[in-house]
């Protein structure tokens, strides 16, 4: 116990709730007596770690339309990721499994570890609150974002795409608005197709702006 609190470098004021967290189902029935088994408390770290992923990418990723948030959020939420995270911390290792369940691996299958892990977050926010919550999940999620591969999506190409079909139809980008101090520019711009406006975009930089304003033009068309 104060082994892996050393590791997620957290102290449980109670801890019961770390207990329960790494208890398994079939542990729980293999012991006499009652005992309670971590699947509570993974139902309930499963929706503290959603709005916290959730919160982490509505304001750090504002760019992003709601689809693309909600699939960056189901690619950290997932169990393969989540799995991931735990193994990292080695907490099969401290799992409390039942004699099967350890001598086929279960301290390693990918389901059990993920289910900790949330059971882990929820053991957390019940002993201390969200901010050791957020700051325990932070630690996993940020890393794994500045790993994961940049697909930055050129909305600028796919409009000229679907722009000349129509050999006639020109498209042009004006730069239409700059605010804020030097450090922190806001630039706005407008993508025209002939004389008329199709899309307005902001961005920290003039080729964001323009990203953005083809994105709008593209939303409008239903694209």
């Amino acid at each position: 116990m104060k082994e892996l609190q050393k590791v997620i470098d957290y102290n449980f004021k109670d801890e019961r709730f770390l207990t329960i967290a790494l208890t398994h189902s079939s542990y729980a029935n293999e012991v006499k007596g009652a005992v309670e088994y971590n699947e509570r408390q993974e139902f309930l770290g499963d929706a503290v770690l959603s709005i916290i992923v959730s919160d982490y990418l509505f304001e750090n990723f504002s760019q992003l339309p709601e689809g693309q948030l909600t699939k960056k959020r189901a690619s950290l939420v997932c169990e393969k990721t989540l799995s991931d995270f735990a193994k990292t911390i080695d907490l099969g290792k401290y799992m409390y499994l039942g004699k099967g369940e350890a001598q086929t691996g279960g301290a390693n299958r990918a389901s059990i570890l993920a289910d900790a892990f949330e059971a882990l977050i929820a053991a957390i926010y019940l002993d201390g609150g969200i901010e050791p919550a957020k700051k325990f999940v932070l630690g996993f999620v940020i890393p794994a974002l500045e790993k994961a591969p940049k697909k930055t999506k050129d909305y600028k190409t796919e409009l000229q795409e679907v722009i000349q079909q129509n050999p006639e139809e020109k498209l042009t980008y004006v730069m239409v608005g700059e605010s804020g101090p030097d450090h922190d520019k806001r630039f706005t711009a407008e993508v025209h197709l002939n004389s008329n406006v199709i899309g307005v975009g902001e961005g920290k930089s003039k080729k964001e702006a323009e990203q953005m304003a083809a994105h709008e033009a593209l939303r409008l068309m239903g694209l």
